[in-house]
């Protein structure tokens, strides 16, 4: 049955992703009153029962003012040194204001790679399954000490949703410095907050600015692609504000809430659509592209026109038209080396030229992901 928003209130598990512009003052140092605030709305969560897993931000923000800074680094190098001072800040906030509810907390630092390689996968799955069967609260970031794009990863928008699916969750909040989706500019003559969106079109029309704050990362395009991953995959969504953070997980009509609209999926499935690295591409013809798509078949070499990157069998790759859409993603059975001399040719041909082995998909279906909707 799917979860309404009014169901929110007695969800057994629920991720709440709370961004650096909600936890720190104008001037960049971290807002303890404001860390407090938000722990205590989570605290009354567990107490009534509830499961929470903590996404937070705020590692760079909070390691601005002891570092003198005055914004957030523009290079890498003073980025990641900012984490480090920041990010053993952040947690002790986080711990003494759970302990003050006698609730422990964990620190789970994730970057990429975490989610790139399906072996750190399922090792962060395990991790986090086990911190809320011993009762912790389970106080996730991304490793900014170690990350290099990934700092620029979405303000931790993406990785929440991921998150979600991770620890099966039955919603998420996004708790960012506005109090919902807006039809345009919240501060525009005429613009007004979305209650309600139920599928893509209630979207159409809508301007999203792509801009963050000055402390953070994200702007709005980064969280509706989060909703995007959390709804497509069964998990409803609400973008609230940190003040409404009560209400919200109260199921009140606060903010903007995003059913889901899809079901929910694998692991593995949800890992190899947006969390897998694509190591190569491989180009398909029209009659491929049909029969992927539509008929959602096994890939094979015939259908196959060129092969673009260097890849080994097992590996992520993008599956694309001849106009460069792309329109799946999949494990390959073949490496990139091999497979240019297979393109072309039937699974019958291939038995007879190269023998047994050879005669079988380039990317089976149960290996296969759509990236785009199906039509």
């Amino acid at each position: 049955m799917t979860l309404g928003r009014r169901g929110l209130a007695t969800a057994p598990r629920v991720v709440v992703k709370v961004g650096s512009s909600s936890l720190t003052g104008t001037d960049g140092r971290l807002d303890e009153d404001a860390l407090r605030a938000l722990v205590d709305v989570l605290a009354a969560r567990r107490s009534a029962g509830g499961q929470v897993v903590l996404v937070t931000s705020g590692a760079i923000a909070a390691g601005l003012g002891p570092l003198g800074l005055t914004s957030r680094p523009r290079d890498l190098a003073t980025a990641q040194a900012t984490a480090s001072v920041g990010q053993g800040l952040l947690v002790a906030r986080y711990t003494a204001a759970f302990a003050a509810h006698d609730l422990r907390v964990g620190q789970v630092l994730l970057t990429a790679e975490d989610t790139v390689r399906r072996g750190h996968y399922r090792n962060a799955q395990r991790a986090l399954d086990r911190l809320l069967a011993l009762g912790v609260v389970p106080i996730v970031n991304e490793n900014d000490t170690v990350a290099t794009d990934e700092i620029r990863f979405g303000d931790n928008d993406r990785l929440a949703a991921l998150v979600s699916h991770l620890v099966r969750a039955d919603a998420m909040v996004l708790l960012t410095d506005v109090d919902g989706l807006y039809t345009g500019p919240p501060s525009a003559p005429g613009s007004r907050r979305i209650e309600t969106v139920n599928g893509p079109t209630d979207l159409e029309g809508v301007v999203v600015s792509a801009r963050g704050s000055a402390v953070g990362t994200g702007g709005m395009v980064t969280k509706l692609a989060s909703v995007t991953i959390a709804t497509g995959s069964g998990i409803p969504v609400v973008l609230t504000s940190a003040a409404q953070a009560a209400e919200a997980l109260a199921g009140q009509s606060v903010g903007t809430w995003f059913a889901a609209t899809g079901r929910r999926v694998s692991t593995r499935m949800l890992w190899l659509a947006h969390a897998a690295h694509a190591e190569g591409r491989l180009v398909l013809d029209d009659g491929a592209v049909r029969a992927v798509v539509e008929r959602r078949t096994s890939l094979l070499p015939a259908g196959i026109t060129a092969v673009e990157g260097s890849f080994e069998a097992g590996d992520p790759v993008e599956l694309v038209s001849a106009a460069g859409l792309v329109v799946a993603r999949g494990l390959v059975a073949f490496g990139s080396v091999e497979l240019p001399d297979l393109l072309g040719s039937s699974t019958h041909e291939l038995r007879e030229r190269l023998g047994a082995g050879y005669d079988r998909e380039v990317v089976h279906r149960d290996d296969l992901v759509l990236v785009r909707p199906r039509r």
